[in-house]
């Protein structure tokens, strides 16, 4: 089955929060950084993508029905390509409190010495996001906003307004459900992943308290 939403948005953006709802509203498997985690290959494939080298995207999707989040976020044009009746769904937040959050979390762990048995999978991020997102950039936070506004910029300016739903997971279900034509769900739009929480996740002390990150 092919991909149905292509998440544009950066991570730090409710990713993981829109990952656990996007599954729950019947897109199931939804691809996120943790992901890659579970395909020892996909670490590798990213980073051929990262130097502009094809990739069997349909092969590297299957199972999956939507992303989020990077790596993919950073290749929304060529899965757009890939795809072509995806929908794109561009997280946003507020440029300075994205900064502060990628900075506090993120950043921590894409810059070498990378701990072991992480080494793969980090430094795929490190050319995904800093090399390929950020200019090589990452310690100016003018520069990381601004390359968030620009990123942001370009997909609104691209997408065909009737395929982008431009989402702050503040707004809760009825903006994506009404995008995505599903009902709206009971209880509460999903709130994981914040701050605490991927420090304790990178450090050991937590885990995804999501079945979709599981082998299964």
């Amino acid at each position: 089955m092919p991909l149905e939403v292509i998440g544009a948005g950066f991570g730090r953006t409710g990713t993981l929060s829109t990952k656990t709802a996007l599954e729950r509203l019947g897109l199931d498997r939804c691809y996120h950084m943790l992901e890659v985690g579970l395909h020892a290959d996909h670490a590798a494939s990213w980073r051929r993508a990262a130097r502009g080298e094809d990739v069997d995207w349909e092969r590297h999707f299957k199972g999956y029905r939507a992303t989020v989040d990077w790596p993919a976020c950073a290749f929304w044009p060529q899965l757009r390509a890939a795809f072509p009746a995806a929908k794109v769904l561009l997280t946003v937040r507020e440029p300075d409190a994205w900064c502060a959050s990628f900075r506090e979390t993120i950043a921590r762990v894409i810059e070498p010495p990378f701990p072991a048995g992480a080494e793969e999978i980090l430094a795929m991020a490190a050319e995904v996001i800093i090399d390929g997102t950020l200019d090589g950039v990452l310690g100016d936070d003018d520069h990381l906003m601004d390359c968030f506004v620009r990123h942001n910029q370009r997909v609104i300016d691209t997408v065909d307004a009737d395929q982008l739903l431009v989402f702050d997971v503040r707004d809760g279900w009825e903006p994506l459900c009404e995008f995505l034509g599903r009902s709206v769900p009971d209880g509460p739009f999903p709130n994981v992943n914040d701050r605490a929480f991927f420090n304790a996740l990178i450090e050991g002390g937590a885990r995804p308290p999501i079945a979709a990150i599981e082998e299964r």
